[in-house]
């Protein structure tokens, strides 16, 4: 660790535990001037404006660590470098503070009390299509790639510096971030079905040039639909298609999203054009609205 030798001390393993990582941090912080306790002023501003020029920092970010220490400094670190950012220690602050805001992306430690970071992973990823970043000090090659398989953007093992912390951020949201002028809106792929087009590059949809308010797992459900037309889609294949959501045999979520997707763009939801049901098959979308079997 590059920052917590030119502070002078020696880099802890990974298995060092909570204090020595608190303690790790505390000295980054201390030998990069950007944390001072109290004040929590940013001394080296113009070093700061540099980095943070090449990205909008309006983001909203959400720290979920049961040490309230370390997110209380990681919170002041990334608020200097002009990202807001909210607190929770566990699954049900982490609802409570999506409900006052929803964030731009997540922090997610892995071993939390009550519902551990994978589960809540799934949540984030399958719900509400939010981006991830897993922080763990179990370093595992295995708990990397569970992380990353239920939809995790990112992982970063503990100790880590807080400055590859704020790269890792910077790239994910540059990934997230929909280019300004590449592809142009006119060349853009749109997927059109009667009045509607959904535009996946902006996360859009409009009907007649207004704009149709979805949630993240309703935009993701008709993004799958529109680019599966014709086909059967059994609940099996939808789950598949919905990267990050949490499988169970029994699961009938699903069919509670299409009922809630069919709402939105059906003139009439009991008798639906554009998202069938094929009776113990699953559905089939068609964009043409073409309702025969």
């Amino acid at each position: 660790m590059v920052g917590l030798r030119q502070a002078g001390r020696t880099a802890r393993p990974a298995h060092a535990g909570a204090d020595g990582f608190r303690a790790d941090v505390a000295a980054v912080f201390g030998c990069d001037n950007v944390f001072r306790r109290g004040a929590g002023k940013l001394l080296d501003r113009a070093s700061a404006r540099t980095l943070d020029g090449m990205q909008s920092t309006a983001a909203h970010l959400l720290i979920v660590d049961d040490d309230t220490d370390l997110g209380a400094r990681l919170a002041r670190y990334l608020g200097d470098h002009g990202y807001t950012v909210a607190l929770a220690g566990d699954g049900l602050q982490m609802r409570e503070r999506m409900a006052e805001r929803m964030p731009d992306l997540v922090l997610l430690d892995l071993m939390l009390p009550g519902e551990d970071g994978l589960t809540l992973a799934r949540v984030l990823r399958g719900d509400h299509g939010l981006p991830i970043i897993m922080l763990s000090a179990r370093g595992d090659d295995v708990d990397r790639i569970v992380g990353l398989e239920v939809g995790a953007d990112d992982y970063l093992p503990k100790p880590f510096n807080p400055r590859e912390l704020l790269a890792r951020i910077r790239a994910v949201l540059r990934r997230q971030a929909v280019p300004a002028a590449t592809p142009a809106v006119a060349e853009r792929p749109l997927h059109a079905f009667g009045p509607f087009r959904l535009d996946p590059a902006a996360h859009r949809l409009t009907r007649d040039g207004e704009t149709v308010p979805l949630t993240a797992a309703e935009f993701a459900l008709l993004r799958a639909f529109n680019e599966h037309p014709h086909q059967v889609l059994s609940r099996d294949r939808l789950i598949d298609l919905l990267k990050g959501y949490d499988r169970s045999p029994f699961d009938r979520s699903i069919d509670v999203r299409v009922t809630r997707l069919r709402r939105k763009i059906e003139t009439d939801p009991s008798a639906p054009q554009f998202i069938r049901t094929i009776w113990g098959e699953g559905y089939l979308f068609a964009p043409d609205g073409d309702r025969r079997p």
